[in-house]
């Protein structure tokens, strides 16, 4: 395939990293292949556009909006919680005091509200609260389990990829003492044969010689 990738590293029996020079001549192939990367300017154009207000709410944009202004923030409304009369000039005004009894009521339904809730906080509230803590317990300890299955999980790989790596390691250095094995014998075959080269060449020469020995002593006899 175009582009694949072939991993050759064999970082359990592979040798040499910490020798001088390791580092700085990986250090500069990294460099090298950063600076044959130029990405173009809309290299993500691929992606939808980024969408940063997503997630802000009503709330969020006014608050935005005031820390851009440089504004202080609102303080506390504490008005719903007073019970102030009509004013001076509605002393007489039974609508006026009709309002501010409604208020009056409002504000002790609202107390009454609150006295119920710590009623019932002060009775539950412990159990719901020991409740919660137990959930939570269950929670860490089903993740602590995940945590312990996941590294039990990185450990298996770790050790079949070391298993792996010796096994093949072994099988690299028999390969390599076999071709090492095949050179020498390479080179003592062809040594041979060019010492039987020879011989070959000194036999015929001496061959030629005698014959030409020979038809010599014929002539002159």
């Amino acid at each position: 395939m175009a582009g694949e990738v072939v991993v050759d590293a064999l970082p359990y029996i592979d040798q040499g990293y910490n020798e001088p020079g390791v580092r700085e001549a990986a250090l500069s192939m990294v460099k090298e292949e950063t600076s044959r990367y130029r990405p173009t300017k809309n290299y993500l154009e691929h992606l939808p556009p980024l969408n940063i207000n997503a997630f802000e709410t009503g709330i969020m944009k006014a608050e935005f909006e005031r820390m851009q202004q440089r504004l202080p923030m609102d303080t506390l409304s504490m008005k719903r919680y007073e019970l102030p009369p009509p004013p001076a000039g509605k002393l007489t005004d039974i609508s006026a005091w009709n309002e501010c009894v409604e208020n009056s009521l409002a504000q002790l339904e609202h107390q009454a509200v609150r006295v119920t809730n710590l009623e019932l906080m002060l009775e539950y509230g412990m159990e719901v609260w020991k409740s919660y803590l137990q959930l939570l317990v269950k929670c860490v300890m089903e993740l602590q389990k995940q945590v312990q299955d996941l590294r039990k999980e990185i450990q298996e790989i770790n050790w079949e990829r070391k298993t792996m790596q010796m096994e093949g390691g072994e099988k690299l250095r028999q390969l390599e003492a076999n071709w090492v094995g095949l050179v020498s014998k390479n080179y003592e075959i062809e040594q041979a044969c060019a010492h039987l080269e020879r011989e070959i060449i000194d036999a015929g020469y001496e061959s030629l010689l005698e014959k030409l020995y020979y038809r010599n002593k014929e002539e002159t006899d």
